[in-house]
């Protein structure tokens, strides 16, 4: 097949389990110059504001509290968004991962997608607080998962024609790190200086608002989607015009043939090849733990702990600076002792954090009741955001590593393609449960107050992540093969 050679890659079918031969894991790399290393790792950078502005610390918080009804309706519509974007994701990128893989190039399937979540976070300078029309915010944050996430499908696809497998657990731990600075800058940015509090007019830096963004408009949280598509398009610029891309391989006609061709023939594997299925399965329940602990996370402390949008940034602050922290150290211990232990301790580490959050409120911390007006739900919160944050970059790191193990490279992107699917295949049931969760504990029949049906409607994270950890023992890693090379 024509295209970039694949230094002797081997595939084989196996009856038991999904194994990837030494030979194609440890083959030699042709060399990638440093700007092209650079420019994959700061698809990472450009692409984080979406999850650190939209979907975790400014807009869905903003979303909740003054565009929706009130914080548990907020919650649940949220949920029913984010979960719409994940679904149209679990739909289609295993085909259309398959596809890529046929025809070679990644490069233009990121721009295609990356244009659709641009112009969806833009779109949502419009959300209007207390507007009508809460039905075209929610089309526009599903348009922007779909985007955005799918932009990132084909990017990951990309990492092992970078460097040697060695190499893979450092690149994804460095690239994910840059990512939560990105994050943390562009937070810092909207937070210091164009989200005011409407009560204050005044940032969190104690400024006016920069451009003359209206406090009472709430168009400093508002202005989080357009800045988040102008950094978008600033910082992928790099990758595309310097990373390399494979070459084409075939026609997109033939290759659509070819790409559902391999993808059948995955599947009907599949369920044989226990690795590859079981890491599949595990990574889609811890994962969507995770993404539904960010997601909800902003939403819950403005609900149930009443925290401003100040406070909810400099939490997420705290968060991206660890979560930094957390993805650097993290892939050097993938590099010392493989991705899967890695993924293990953040997943236990998860759960604990997972179970501090939900069980704290202005009254009760793990439960247990508190006298008196007192700060400790607010630093047990701090403090659980900042374990959250270093073992969130450690684990999504390691897990990119921990999939590249599981197959040959001429198939990474169908792999990656079925590891959005696997994800998002629980990422739009978990939000849909969490909003189901919540709008049943806040119906009449309970007599539950918006605090406690919040409580109630986020436990789903919990069985989610004991899942993943249960699962993870099945799977495979390569981390031996490579260090002996």
């Amino acid at each position: 097949m024509a295209g970039r050679p694949e230094g002797g890659v081997k595939e084989r079918d196996m009856t038991h389990e999904s194994t990837v031969s030494s030979a194609d894991q440890m083959s030699p790399h042709p060399a990638v110059p440093r700007r092209g290393i650079w420019g994959w790792m700061l698809f990472d950078w450009a692409q984080q504001p979406f999850h650190t502005l939209i979907i975790t610390f400014v807009f869905a918080p903003y979303f909740a509290s003054a565009v929706a009804p009130d914080a548990a309706r907020g919650q649940e519509l949220w949920g029913l968004a984010t979960g719409i974007g994940g679904l149209a994701i679990a739909l289609s990128s295993p085909v259309l991962g398959a596809i890529a893989d046929a025809t070679g190039p990644r490069k233009p399937w990121i721009l295609a997608f990356s244009l659709i979540g641009v112009l969806a976070c833009a779109s949502l300078w419009f959300a209007m607080p207390g507007a009508g029309h809460v039905g075209l915010v929610l089309i526009a944050v599903a348009l922007a998962v779909f985007g955005m996430e799918f932009a990132a499908v084909f990017n990951n696809a990309m990492m092992p024609d970078l460097v040697p497998r060695s190499e893979l657990g450092r690149l994804s731990g460095s690239a994910w790190g840059l990512g939560y600075l990105g994050g943390l800058v562009s937070l810092v940015l909207v937070l210091g200086f164009m989200s005011a509090q409407p009560e204050t007019g005044r940032t969190l830096l104690g400024l006016e608002p920069i451009f003359g963004l209206d406090a009472g408009l709430r168009e400093g949280d508002r202005a989080s989607g357009p800045l988040t598509a102008l950094w978008y398009l600033v910082f992928v610029l790099p990758m595309l015009l310097f990373t390399p891309d494979v070459a084409r391989r075939k026609a997109a006609t033939g290759a659509v043939r070819e790409g559902m061709a391999r993808l059948a023939d995955t599947l009907k594997r599949l369920p044989r090849e226990r690795s590859y299925f079981s890491f599949l399965l595990s990574s889609m329940f811890y994962r969507d733990a995770l993404n539904a602990l960010y997601a909800f996370g902003g939403i819950y402390a403005a609900g149930v702990l009443s925290w401003s949008i100040t406070q909810i940034g400099l939490f997420g602050i705290l968060a991206n600076v660890t979560g930094a922290l957390g993805a650097w150290l993290g892939g050097r211990m993938d590099r010392a002792f493989g991705p899967k232990l890695v993924v293990g301790v953040s997943i236990v580490v998860l759960t604990l954090c997972a179970l501090l959050v939900i069980s704290t409120t202005r009254d009760e911390i793990l439960f247990l009741p508190l006298s008196g007006a007192t700060s400790l739900p607010d630093i047990a919160f701090f403090v659980a955001g900042a374990f959250i944050g270093a073992a969130g970059g450690s684990i999504q790191a390691a897990s990119r590593t921990l999939l590249v193990d599981q197959v040959p490279r001429p198939r990474v992107t169908e792999a990656f393609g079925l590891y959005a699917l696997s994800g998002k295949a629980t990422s739009f049931i978990g939000p849909f449960a969490i909003a189901l969760a919540t709008g049943y504990f806040a119906s009449e029949a309970f007599g539950l107050s918006n605090e406690d049906a919040q409580r109630l409607g986020v436990t789903p994270i919990l069985v989610l992540f004991l899942i993943g950890l249960a699962l993870l023992p099945f799977v495979k890693s390569r981390h031996g093969e490579a260090s002996a090379a």
